[in-house]
């Protein structure tokens, strides 16, 4: 009859452990959010909303509450936190929900996802977005929890984990970050070993738990993150999908200026189409940046209005000539909350959705509609002033922002030492400008995506503007930033634009007017320097991209009959082929065999995914021959369990079933009789066995170690040389024995029982 103890059930401890893992390896896979989002109070908000949620399924567990029970009491912290720290005002007591609670969550959840789909990364963390972020958190911290204490499958979750972090990857595309990396596999590998020595705490207490198990484990994990960290640097880059994802990395526009990642992807995506009047093809813009703080320049926030009441009419001197042209725009794929426009803009026709104009920098904006898939016409007005007018004009701010000449303090001496150096002896305003842009253009420079992008080199603040004088080698972000704070040294009112170049031109044409195509390298920024009486001039440093900004005199102008004589980048510029506009991208690849022929093949991609593969496949099989080794050497020094193992992983490497009803002696008279196997090798296996499954203090016979060892590396020999080469090298290269345990479901079943060659 059974004790009363027996009866008794047992009451199995929470493992605190376990549940520590969960939150660490929750976090790591949060860890590339701070990639997309900006850290911000919300990461703290995140940490112990997981800590609470975690802290209070472990204390219900103590108290042997039921599952179901655990995970509505996680949900009431759950929705406690939340309501503590976004909707405390109209709670009860400052943390019961009201229905008023309730109801203004819809409004936090559309406009979180409003800026997700709108804004750019790193996103900035306002209420909405952290709500979003914090619950979402502590839902999947809930759900974590469930699967890997509860259901007890850290497996499952550990896929969920992985799937998690990769959508910030997927989103913005950038390196691998390796730390987040190493830090979620090694809590994915914890939860998954952590589980399992709970499952087998009962056997080892009776001493026959499986040795080797947690070295094959943390083998097995070791080997795939080297692997992973080494071989994936070596592969080529995967080209980024058009409009996958949101934020810099996207077909959307960054008006941060960190453009380097955009113009750096190895896929180009048509983003629009445009068509004019004007005899050249305008830039557009999308994003002014007035404020330089010394590490980055701020986008223009100025005052708005409908779009439909207009940007106002050019301010320009009256004897300064303005041409009115129109052009269309057909968005293909680009999601941005900013809609490129040609300058200077007074009036968009056409758009669907509430779009609001800034009057100051004539851009046009909106807070809850995208730019993708609108098309829309652009009236300007556009000033053109002659070459004596200009030069005679000074440049001021007039009515311009006053940010446009702020200067952040500590400059370095070499930006201003540069500008006077190289403006010397110029006659007026312009020409100084003039002298500047020219030098940027000179061979001094060199235009490069692959500039060192260390020590925030691949940016816009003061330290990349120092490097980039330095090393004279960059982008069009540190040309345009470098311009425009050389003209505050010199007192001349600038800003940054950024947007696009013109494009190319298709064979296409509407009402007689090209159609041209511009792609997502073609994003672009580029300075403008403010004239008093004029307006705002754009120039064009960058070098080999792009036009130069110059103006004809007056003594080559026609007459004032809507003809436009200014380059596509500026008003009253002389004009200059289409064909001289250059991509802000990567170079284009000439069409046909013949273009094709003089790049030379780099072998190097190849080699390296060629090596990862095979060390990749090889890895099954190091790792076997390792276990077996293992085995080995513990039966040598006496573990007939560890001698009797290795026989029952040839066995199932073989496809030969290994079922748990099947006693010692029954599968070594088998393995004898059917698959080959040395009788004398496979009675001393058996005897060990035996003993040490029966006989008092029998499970170590120090004495028989190396005959043990002998027998079954004798077994392991002649069962090899039994069957087919196939079976052989399918034995080797991909061992059931890793997946498969002896005595276990899928033991039971045998792919195959070959017995000759």
């Amino acid at each position: 009859m059974s004790s009363p103890e027996s009866l008794t059930p047992v009451r199995r401890r929470p493992d605190l452990a376990l549940t520590i893992g969960v939150g660490a390896t929750l976090l790591a896979a949060l860890m590339p959010l701070l990639r997309v989002i900006t850290p911000d109070w919300w990461f703290f908000g995140t940490i112990v909303m997981v800590a609470a949620v975690l802290a209070a399924g472990y204390v219900a567990r103590h108290f042997a509450v039921p599952a179901v029970a655990v995970t509505l009491i996680e949900a009431a912290v759950w929705l406690v936190l939340l309501t503590v720290l976004f909707g405390r005002d109209s709670a009860l007591f400052g943390i019961i929900p009201t229905p008023e609670t309730f109801r203004s969550v819809p409004p936090l959840i559309e406009a979180a996802s409003r800026e997700v789909a709108l804004g750019s990364a790193p996103l900035d963390a306002e209420v909405p977005l952290s709500f979003l972020t914090i619950g979402a958190v502590g839902l999947l911290a809930i759900i974590i929890d469930h699967v890997v204490l509860t259901a007890r499958m850290p497996l499952l979750a550990g896929v969920g984990l992985i799937a998690v972090s990769l959508i910030p990857a997927i989103a913005v595309p950038g390196e691998v970050d390796v730390t987040s990396f190493v830090m979620l596999a090694a809590g994915i590998l914890f939860l998954l070993r952590a589980e399992t020595r709970s499952r087998e705490s009962r056997r080892e207490n009776r001493g026959t738990a499986p040795s080797g198990v947690s070295a094959v484990a943390s083998g097995i994990g070791a080997i795939a993150v080297v692997v992973a960290i080494s071989i994936t640097p070596l592969l080529p880059e995967a080209a980024t999908q058009p409009g996958a994802g949101f934020g810099p990395r996207g077909n959307t526009i960054d008006p941060s200026l960190a453009l380097g990642d955009d113009l750096r992807q190895p896929r180009d995506a048509e983003v629009l189409r445009l068509h004019s009047d004007s005899t050249t093809t305008p830039y557009l813009r999308a994003v002014t940046l007035s404020e330089f703080t010394g590490r980055v320049w701020v986008p223009d926030a100025g005052r708005t209005s409908p779009l439909e009441d207009g940007l106002g009419e050019v301010q320009v001197d009256d004897d300064i000539r303005v041409t009115e042209y129109r052009t269309g725009i057909e968005v293909i794929d680009l999601t941005s909350r900013w809609l490129p426009v040609a300058f200077p803009a007074v009036a968009v026709d056409g758009l669907e959705g509430e779009w609001l104009g800034v009057p100051d920098n004539r851009t046009v904006v909106s807070d809850r509609f995208s730019s993708n898939q609108q098309t829309y016409e652009v009236i300007t007005h556009v000033p053109r002033p002659t070459l004596e007018q200009i030069r005679d004009a000074e440049t001021g701010l007039g009515v311009a922002p006053g940010d446009a000449t702020s200067l952040p303090p500590r400059m370095p001496a070499i930006v201003s030492e540069l500008a006077l150096q190289v403006t010397e002896g110029a006659a007026s305003d312009y020409d100084a400008l003039v002298a500047l842009q020219r030098w940027f253009r000179s061979g001094e420079f060199e235009y490069s995506l692959d500039a060192p992008v260390d020590d925030a080199f691949d940016g816009s603040g003061l330290q990349a503007i120092e490097r980039f004088l330095q090393v004279r080698s960059g982008y069009c972000v540190h040309f345009a930033s470098t311009f425009a704070v050389m003209a505050r040294t010199l007192n001349m009112p600038s800003r940054v634009v950024v947007g696009y170049l013109p494009g190319t031109s298709t064979r296409d044409s509407i009402d007689g007017e090209t159609v041209f195509s511009v792609s997502s390298s073609q994003l672009h920024a580029w300075p403008e320097v403010h004239f008093e009486g004029i307006g705002w001039i754009p120039f064009e440093p960058t070098s080999g991209r792009g036009v130069p900004t110059t103006f004809a005199p007056a003594s080559v102008l026609a007459p004032s009959d809507g003809t436009d004589l200014g380059p596509s980048l500026a008003p009253g510029q002389t004009p200059a082929p289409t064909s001289s506009l250059s991509t802000d991208g990567a170079p284009t690849i000439p069409q046909g065999g013949a273009g094709s022929a003089d790049q030379p093949f780099n072998p190097l991609p190849v080699l390296a995914i060629g090596f990862g593969i095979i060390v990749l496949l090889a890895i099954p099989s190091l790792l076997r021959e390792w276990r077996r080794r293992v085995q080995v050497s513990a039966a040598h020094a006496g573990d007939a369990g560890a001698a009797w193992r290795e026989l029952q992983n040839t066995a199932l490497d073989l496809g030969v079933p290994v079922p748990a009803s099947e006693s010692p002696r029954a599968l070594g008279a088998r393995l004898v009789a059917m698959h080959g196997a040395p009788e004398d090798a496979i009675a001393d296996l058996v005897d060990g066995i035996e003993y040490a499954s029966y006989a008092r203090g029998g499970r170590h016979q120090f004495a028989l170690g190396p005959q043990l060892a002998e027998a079954v590396t004798e077994v392991r020999a002649a069962m090899f040389g039994a069957v087919s080469a196939r079976t052989r090298f399918i034995a080797i290269a991909a061992p059931r024995s890793l997946v498969i345990r002896p005595g276990s479901v899928y033991a039971e079943g045998a792919i195959g029982t070959p017995t000759s060659r």
